[in-house]
């Protein structure tokens, strides 16, 4: 059969919040043609592989404490900090 060389990658990254800032989850995702292949949790705190690919990178992300520090400090720097930015025009309206 043919290919046509049509691939794609997706990388999300999500805010869960409940009760305002009182708890707080960070999810990233990726996917590759439509399929999760791996995702981090703040949750769970490590990287967890869904598919054989997503096992080896989820391995070698959880071997880099650079990337799990990064990521579980996403809750403050990313969720709350926008969450404190969006607030005055959500809550408003």
């Amino acid at each position: 059969p043919a290919r046509s060389g049509w691939f794609q990658e997706l990388g999300t990254s999500e805010c869960h919040f409940i009760n305002g800032t009182e708890k707080v989850r960070f999810i990233e995702r990726h996917v590759y043609n439509r399929e999760l292949y791996a995702m981090f949790d703040s949750d769970v705190g490590h990287y967890v592989g869904f598919t054989p690919w997503g096992e080896k990178a989820a391995q070698h992300w959880n071997s880099n404490p650079a990337i799990l520090e990064y990521n579980r400090g996403e809750v403050d720097t990313y969720c709350r900090y926008n969450y404190e930015l969006s607030t005055p025009f959500l809550v408003e309206r």
